[in-house]
Parts: structure tokens; sequence; C-alpha cells
């Protein structure tokens, strides 16, 4: 009896330590790819910014909120076209592992 309970506990942990590897790597690939993001991010301000300051005229204002609207919608729509991506490989692959 206490060698089944034992081993019980033995499996419990063992299950519980290959579900914290998992959930790790996805959070540091997360949060991996989020930094990426963001360098990416700042190293195109400085474009958009200049190419929305030549297309408003100048306007310094007018021009700026003009633009952050532009940038707003664009990362909008793909974080939504992302999301939908990742949703579909999700679902996929719990099929697939329900099989």
């Amino acid at each position: 009896m206490e060698r089944l309970r034992a081993k019980k506990i033995k499996e419990r942990a063992k299950t519980g330590v290959k579900v914290f590897k998992r959930e790790f790597k996805k959070q540091m690939s997360t949060a991996i790819l989020a930094a990426f993001g963001f360098l990416i991010a700042l190293v195109w301000k400085d474009v958009v910014t200049e190419t929305v300051t030549k297309l408003s005229g100048n306007a310094t204002l007018g021009g700026t909120v003009i633009g952050a609207i532009i940038v707003t919608v664009i990362c909008v729509l793909g974080i939504m076209i992302v999301s939908r991506m990742l949703k579909e490989k999700e679902e996929v692959k719990d099929e697939q592992t329900n099989k």
C-alpha cells in the first residue's frame, strides 16, 4: 500500500515537472518574441515618424496624431491576424492530441 502511494506521488511529480518545463519554454519563447518585436518597433520608429512628417507637410501635432492613429490601426490588424492564426494552429493541435 505504501509503495503504491509513493509511486503515485512520484508519477504526479514527474507530470508536474513536464508541465512546468513545457509552460516555461512557452513563456520564454513569448518573452523572446516580444523582445524582438520591441526591437523591430524601435528600429522602424524613426522611419515611420519621418515618413509621416513628410507626408503631412511638416505639421507637428496633427501629423503626429495622424501617424499614431495609422500605426495603431495597422498594429491592431496585425495582432488580430496573428492571434487568429495561432488560435487555429492550437485548435488543430488539440484535435490531433485528442485522437
